[in-house]
C-alpha cells in the first residue's frame, strides 16, 4: 500500500547559470510591456499579411505523382491537356422531358453563358438513352489561373435559365462547380469550427481555474496564434500550396496545442504563488519546469510532423508547414508573452472569481481524485498494466481490417448542389465517368504511333477496359499524342483500377514495344488515384521510422533513460492503434452514421490515417513530457519510485485532465462537420487524447514505471545546469 508523502523541503536556490527559456520568461516578466509589444506586432503583421498576400492553392499540377504525373507532364509540355468544363443537366419535373422544352432552355443557356468572359464555347446537346435527359456541355479557357468568377457567373446565369423555364430542372455541374462549392463549405466548417471551440474551451477553462481572467488567458493566446500561423502559412504557400485543408488543421491544432501550453504554464506559475513565492519567483520557477516541458513537447510535435515532408507529397507538405508553424507560435508565445501577462496581472489572474467553482477547486486540491484512483494500480502494477495493455490491444484490433482509399465523390457533402447533380448525371449519361489518358511521345514515328493508340482503344473497349474512347490528339509539332478513354465504371469502382493495371501491364506494353524508341505512359483521373496511393505506402515506413526513432532519440536525451525512451514509444503506439481501431469501427460500418451525420463510403480517406499518426506521436508527448518531468523531480528530491510516481501524477492531474479536455472537445468539434475528412480527423484524434489522458497515464505510465524501477536511476541524477528549484 502506498502513502502519499510530502517531498523533502528544498529551499529555492539562486541558479549561476539559467537555462534559455528562464532567461527569455524572465526578460519578459521584467520588461512585461516590450514583451506585449514584441508580440501584437507579430500577430497584426501575420493578420497583414495574410490580408495582402493571399494563401495560394493547389493547382492540378501539384497533385501528380509516378507514371500519372509523368503522363501529365508530357501532355502539358505537348500542349494536349484538356480544357476545363462544365456541364449543365435539363431534366424534366415530371420525368418525361419535352424536346420543345429542353430546346428552349438550351438556347437560353446558350445565349447567356456565351457572353461570359473565359467561356470558350457551349457544345450542342446530348440526349440520354431514354430521352429524359438532355446534357449540354460548356468548355471553358485553358491556362486561365483562377475560373472561380467564370464560374460563378456561369451558375448565375444558369440560375437564371432555371427560373425563366419553370417546367424543367436545370442544374449545373462540373470539376469547377464542385471546387468551388467545396471551398465555400470548408470556409463555413471553418468558422463553425471556431464558433463552437472557442466557448467550449472558455468554459473548459473557466471550470478548471474558477478565475475568469485565468480562463482567458489561454484561450486569447491560443487564438492568437492561429491567426499569426495562418498569416505566416499564406506566405508559405507559394513554396508549398495549400490543398484545401491546411486551415482547418492550424485552428484545429492552433487551438488545442495553445491552450494546453498555455494552461501548463499558467497553472505552475499559481502553484507556485500559492507557495509563497513572489509573482517573478513563480514565473521563473514555471519557465524552469512547465516552460522546459513545454518546449520539449513542441520541439517533439515538430518533429513528428516534419516526417510528412518524406512523402513528396504537396499536400502532406502543406499540412506540415501549417502544423509546424501553429505550434512553433504557441511553443514561442507560452514562453514570452505569457510571463509578461502573469508579471503585469500578478495575482489579479485569480480575479474574478467564479464563487462555486473557485470553493471547489480548493476543496478537491490538486490530483484529490487521481490519487484515490492511482493507488490501486501502484499497489497491484502487474495486473494493471496487464489488464490497460490487453484493453488497447482489443481497440487497436478492428485497425488490421482497416481499408484505405482516396476520396471520391461519395466522400464529399452529398447535400451540395453540385456534388448531387454530378450522381444525377451519372445515372442519365454513363459515359460522363473518370477518365484514362495514355500518352505516347516519339520522334518520326508519329503515324505508327497514332495506329498504336488506335489499336489500343478498340482492345480497351472489346475487353471492358474502357467504355468509350475519343480520337487520339495530336501535338502541333507531331511528337505526341493523346488516347483518352472513358472508365468502364463509376468513380471509385474497383474495376476502374483493375482496368489500368491492365492497360499498364498488358494491353500497352503490347501496343508499343515493337515501335522501337518510343516513351509512354498512362494517367488520367484513376491512375492518378491509384498512383497517390501507392506513394503513400511507399512512404509509410519511411515516415513512421523517422518519427518513432527521432522521439525515442529526444526522450533518450531529455530525461536521460533509455527505458524511459521505449516506454514512451511503446505507449504512443498503444494510444494510436487504438484511435486508428476506433475509426475503422465507425467509418467502415453504417452504425455511426446517424450519429456523426454522414454516409459511410465504406473506407478510411488514405491521408487521414498517416496524418494523424504524426500527429497524435507528437500531441500525446505533452502529457508524457509533463508527467515525466514532475515524476522525474520527486525522484531527485529523494522520494522512492513508487512515491515519486504517485506525486507526479497528482501533481499534475487536474491540469493534464483540463488539457485533455479542451484537445478532446476541440477535436470532436471538427467531427462533426461535412468534410468527411475533417470527421475522420476529428474522431481519431479526440480517442487517441482521450484513451492516452485516462488509460496511458492513470494505469499504463504509473504500473510501467514503478515495473521498471530498477532502469530508472538516470532520473535521479541532477540537472548538468543548477535551475531554479520549487520549495516544497
Amino acid at each position: 500500500m502506498t502513502t502519499t508523502a510530502p517531498l523533502p523541503h528544498r529551499r529555492a536556490s539562486s541558479p549561476t547559470r539559467r537555462s534559455p527559456v528562464v532567461r527569455v520568461a524572465r526578460w519578459s516578466a521584467t520588461h512585461p510591456w516590450r514583451a506585449l509589444t514584441l508580440w501584437l506586432t507579430l500577430v497584426v503583421g501575420a493578420m497583414a499579411l495574410m490580408a495582402v498576400v493571399p494563401t495560394q492553392s493547389m493547382s492540378d499540377d501539384d497533385y501528380g505523382v509516378g507514371e500519372s504525373g509523368r503522363a501529365a507532364e508530357m501532355i502539358r509540355d505537348a500542349n494536349l491537356e484538356s480544357a476545363p468544363g462544365e456541364v449543365v443537366l435539363i431534366t424534366a419535373e415530371s420525368g418525361v422531358l419535352e424536346r420543345t422544352a429542353a430546346d428552349q432552355a438550351y438556347e437560353s443557356l446558350r445565349a447567356g453563358a456565351e457572353g461570359i468572359a473565359h467561356v470558350d464555347a457551349v457544345g450542342p446537346p446530348t440526349w440520354s438513352e431514354d430521352r429524359s435527359a438532355m446534357l449540354v456541355p460548356l468548355t471553358l479557357e485553358k491556362g486561365v489561373d483562377d475560373l472561380d468568377a467564370t464560374v460563378e457567373a456561369l451558375q448565375a446565369s444558369t440560375a437564371e435559365v432555371a427560373e425563366g423555364n419553370p417546367g424543367v430542372d436545370i442544374a449545373q455541374t462540373g470539376g469547377e462547380s464542385i471546387g468551388t462549392q467545396i471551398d465555400e463549405r470548408v470556409g463555413e466548417d471553418l468558422g463553425s469550427g471556431e464558433a463552437r471551440s472557442l466557448p467550449i474551451t472558455l468554459l473548459i477553462m473557466i471550470v478548471a481555474f474558477g478565475a475568469l481572467t485565468a480562463a482567458l488567458i489561454p484561450v486569447a493566446l491560443a487564438f492568437s496564434c492561429v491567426l499569426t500561423a495562418m498569416g505566416l502559412y499564406a506566405v508559405a504557400s507559394a513554396l508549398i500550396p495549400d490543398s484545401g485543408t491546411v486551415a482547418s488543421v492550424i485552428l484545429m491544432i492552433g487551438m488545442a496545442v495553445g491552450v494546453d501550453y498555455s494552461l501548463f504554464y499558467l497553472k505552475r506559475e499559481r502553484e507556485e504563488r500559492r507557495k509563497g513565492a513572489s509573482t517573478i519567483d513563480a514565473i521563473e520557477i514555471a519557465a524552469a519546469t512547465s516552460g522546459r516541458a513545454v518546449v520539449v513537447a513542441g520541439v517533439a510535435v515538430i518533429v513528428a510532423m516534419s516526417g510528412l515532408f518524406l512523402t513528396r507529397d504537396t499536400v502532406f507538405a502543406g499540412l506540415a508547414v501549417g502544423a509546424i508553424l501553429v505550434v512553433a507560435v504557441a511553443m514561442v508565445g507560452s514562453v514570452t508573452v505569457l510571463p509578461a501577462l502573469l508579471a503585469k496581472l500578478g495575482r489579479w489572474v485569480d480575479r474574478p472569481r467564479i464563487p462555486l467553482l473557485w470553493r471547489l477547486n480548493r476543496r478537491i486540491g490538486e490530483g484529490g481524485i487521481s490519487k484515490r484512483l492511482i493507488r490501486p494500480v501502484l499497489a497491484r502494477p502487474k495486473t494493471s498494466l496487464l489488464v490497460s495493455v490487453g484493453l488497447l490491444l482489443a481497440l487497436s484490433a478492428p485497425a488490421l481490417g482497416m481499408k484505405l482509399h482516396e476520396g471520391t465523390i461519395d466522400t464529399l457533402p452529398q447535400e451540395l448542389p453540385a456534388v448531387a447533380t454530378y450522381h444525377d448525371v451519372q445515372r442519365h449519361f454513363p459515359a460522363e465517368r473518370p477518365t484514362i489518358e495514355v500518352v505516347a511521345r516519339a520522334d518520326g514515328n508519329a503515324t505508327e504511333v497514332g495506329r498504336a493508340l488506335d489499336d489500343l482503344a478498340t482492345r480497351a473497349q472489346a475487353e471492358g477496359l474502357a467504355s468509350d474512347a475519343e480520337p487520339v490528339a495530336v501535338a502541333a509539332d507531331g511528337r505526341t499524342s493523346v488516347l483518352r478513354l472513358t472508365a468502364a465504371g463509376a468513380d471509385g469502382e474497383q474495376a476502374n483500377e483493375d482496368a489500368v493495371s491492365e492497360l499498364r501491364d498488358t494491353a500497352g506494353p503490347a501496343a508499343f514495344d515493337d515501335l522501337g524508341r518510343v516513351e509512354w505512359a498512362l494517367g488520367g483521373d484513376v491512375a492518378a488515384t491509384m498512383d497517390s496511393q501507392d506513394n503513400q505506402r511507399g512512404a509509410l515506413p519511411l515516415v513512421v521510422g523517422f518519427v518513432l526513432l527521432l522521439t525515442l532519440v529526444m526522450m533518450a536525451v531529455v530525461f536521460r533513460s533509455g527505458a524511459v525512451a521505449l516506454l514512451t514509444t511503446g505507449l504512443n503506439l498503444l494510444s494510436v492503434g487504438a484511435a486508428f481501431g476506433v475509426m475503422t469501427l465507425v467509418f467502415q460500418n453504417t452504425w455511426a452514421e446517424g450519429l456523426l451525420d454522414f454516409t459511410s463510403p465504406g473506407f478510411v480517406v488514405d491521408w487521414v490515417p498517416l496524418f494523424c499518426f504524426v500527429v497524435l506521436i507528437g500531441l500525446s508527448m505533452d502529457y508524457h513530457v509533463f508527467v515525466m518531468s514532475r515524476v522525474r523531480e520527486g525522484m531527485r528530491r529523494g522520494l522512492s519510485t513508487r512515491l515519486a510516481v504517485e506525486y507526479g501524477v497528482r501533481e499534475t492531474a487536474s491540469v493534464v485532465t483540463s488539457a485533455a479536455a479542451v484537445m478532446v472537445s476541440v477535436f470532436a468539434v471538427f467531427a462533426t462537420l461535412s468534410m468527411l475528412e475533417m470527421k475522420q480527423m476529428g474522431v481519431g484524434l479526440s480517442v487517441a487524447i482521450l484513451v492516452d489522458a485516462t488509460i496511458v497515464r492513470l494505469v499504463l505510465l504509473p504500473a510501467a514505471l514503478v515495473l521498471l524501477d530498477k532502469h530508472l536511476g538516470s532520473l535521479r541524477r541532477p540537472e548538468r545546469t543548477r535551475e531554479v528549484v520549487p520549495a516544497a
